[in-house]
């Protein structure tokens, strides 16, 4: 069984390398579009991403009236398929010097968020380079800890020790750890605020884990 998240856990997964407190969740309605995905596997992406979206009590929609498209997932062999995506260095300044520093660091993954004037997260970018480590994954493990991980503006830290996702002991199916499912709840309470710079909003979504 998973233990309770503490208040410092919590504050903990929100505070970035750089030791401040950033929170933020989605403001508006997601809108998802996937690439690079065959018909089967862009049914279990959209599958766990409505999953997500319900857990928070949060809204998609079928367009964004800014974007389009704000939740992008792209699916890819070679970081360099990047720059063939047309316009997509509009969407994302300096992709090609993004691109590169993701080569040299042999990078699998990258996720960039785009935000409102509030702080609340307006468009998601997710990239995914389909190497081994992660050709190996089962698509609804990948594309469940890659929503949970977009959901909310975790800190860049967050799990680097421990997923967010977790096996059943009986077959082996991943689900997501029930604490941060409570988190991910507790974390779109419309009392709350869509983007806080205060550590003690750590302690606000601790109340709501404790008397959930």
């Amino acid at each position: 069984m998973s233990e309770p998240l503490t208040p410092q856990d919590v504050e903990a997964l929100f505070t970035r390398g750089d030791d401040s407190f950033l929170f933020a969740r989605w403001g508006r309605p997601i809108v998802p579009i996937v690439f690079g995905v065959d018909d089967k596997t862009l049914s279990v992406v959209k599958g766990a991403i409505e999953a997500v979206v319900t857990l928070a009590n949060h809204k998609m929609a079928e367009t964004d009236s800014e974007l389009g498209a704000n939740l992008m997932l792209f699916f890819f062999r070679d970081w360099q398929e990047l720059l063939e995506v047309p316009d997509l260095d509009r969407l994302v300044p300096d992709l090609a010097p993004l691109v590169a520093r993701l080569e040299g660091a042999d990078a699998n993954q990258y996720r960039i968020f785009r935000f409102d004037e509030s702080g609340a997260i307006k468009a998601s970018f997710v990239f995914l380079r389909m190497d081994d480590q992660l050709g190996a994954l089962p698509a609804e493990t990948l594309a469940l800890g890659q929503i949970v991980q977009t959901i909310l503006l975790w800190s860049d830290r967050a799990f680097q020790d421990r997923s967010p996702l977790a096996a059943l002991p009986n077959g082996g199916q991943v689900i997501l750890r029930p604490e941060i499912a409570a988190l991910i709840r507790a974390a779109y309470d419309p009392v709350l605020p869509a983007m806080s710079r205060d550590a003690s909003h750590a302690l606000r979504l601790s109340a709501r884990l404790a008397a959930s």
